[in-house]
């Protein structure tokens, strides 16, 4: 995963407050369960010695996105004053975090986006479809197309005489018209995101037309057949709960390739694990790809440079004699040092394991 949009999260020099928060607003009182978990937050952020500025930032935008029902989180980032960054995260936190550090510390943020595809969404029927693409990681469809074709005699009748055997091919002339618009709908949805995944549900009929104008021209991206539709709201609550399984699935299918290589790679230098030997390759810039474990069972404290951002140190005699040597925990710092360095980045997903909950594949 490219981690260039971290890159804002640098741009200060002053200690920067980071927050997690569990959004969600499936329930009745999610807004008073949400005001009581900033609260907790910002007291937190208070004892570490947070600015009362900082904090009036935060207020000024905690809470989430009250438009998208379900599951959700938020990762906020505040410094000298201003807002860096808030991100709306696809699945709430495992809990709430309250952070202030000399840096950003954006690897829930990194996970969670690390967990999205582009993806399109297809509900499908013989009178047309709905279409909706969507950049990783977003709530809200950057294409969308619904098609409703023309539905004049769209129902097929009984079978019986000449006229009506007219009306069928009348018919069925309609609902292929209708699905050879739509694989041409998906087909832009899918270029306009790049997407990885193309989740297709609806009536079979509709959905085997639209199989075979695939099998001539495919959009972009793996094509996936799921149930659920559009033809009601029971329907369209099973869409979107198998099309979250089935980006779960392929990503979770992607993580496996990278880790693959990981395993691959070790056994002849080509990956390196730990972080002594991590924090080497990234300020050296050699790493392409940064892997970090969820949950760290180990967090040493490293030591950086404002001068030198993208070098890591285990001891502060090791960046020289610099005033502006600073330490924090070990996965923010070299979360900093992939972003700086054009590295990018994998979760390590159980049962995977690395010296210190950290490896990275190298580019030379």
């Amino acid at each position: 995963m490219d981690l260039s949009f971290l890159q804002p999260l640098y741009d200060t020099d002053a200690p920067v407050a980071s927050v997690h928060l569990d959004t969600t607003r499936s329930s009745h009182d999610a807004d008073k369960r949400i005001e009581l978990g900033w609260r907790s937050a910002r007291g937190s952020l208070a004892e570490q010695g947070a600015d009362e500025e900082d904090l009036r930032v935060l207020d000024s935008v905690v809470g989430g996105v009250a438009e998208v029902p379900g599951p959700q989180g938020e990762a906020l980032f505040a410094s000298a004053g201003r807002l860096l960054g808030a991100f709306t995260l696809a699945e709430p936190p495992a809990a709430d975090s309250a952070r202030l550090l000399p840096v950003a510390d954006p690897l829930g943020l990194a996970i969670d986006r690390d967990h999205q595809l582009p993806h399109v969404v297809v509900a499908v029927d013989r009178a047309g479809a709905d279409v909706e693409a969507y950049p990783a990681a977003a709530h809200e469809p950057s294409f969308q197309r619904t098609f409703h074709g023309s539905t004049l005699h769209i129902t097929r009748v009984k079978a019986g005489a000449e006229a009506q055997a007219s009306f069928h091919r009348r018919s069925v002339n309609l609902w292929t018209d209708n699905t050879e618009q739509v694989a041409q709908d998906v087909r832009d949805a899918a270029a306009h995101v790049e997407a990885a995944v193309v989740l297709v549900a609806g009536d079979p009929k509709a959905v085997g037309l639209l199989r075979d104008h695939f099998a001539v021209r495919p959009p972009l991206g793996q094509l996936v057949y799921i149930g659920g539709g559009r033809t009601d709201a029971s329907a369209r609550e099973s869409l979107r709960a198998n099309a979250d399984a089935a980006i779960r699935e392929a990503m979770t299918v992607r993580h496996r390739s990278v880790l693959d290589a990981l395993d691959a790679n070790l056994a002849d230098g080509r990956a390196l694990q730990g972080i002594p030997a991590v924090k080497e390759v990234l300020a050296e810039g050699r790493a392409e790809v940064l892997l970090l474990a969820a949950h760290h069972t180990c967090a040493p404290v490293l030591y950086a440079s404002r001068r030198d951002p993208r070098a890591l140190g285990t001891d502060p005699a090791a960046l020289g004699e610099d005033p502006t040597v600073f330490s924090a925990p070990a996965a923010p710092l070299l979360l900093r040092s992939a972003v700086l360095g054009g590295a990018a980045f994998t979760e390590l997903l159980p049962p995977v394991n690395a010296t210190d909950g950290v490896a990275a594949l190298l580019r030379y």
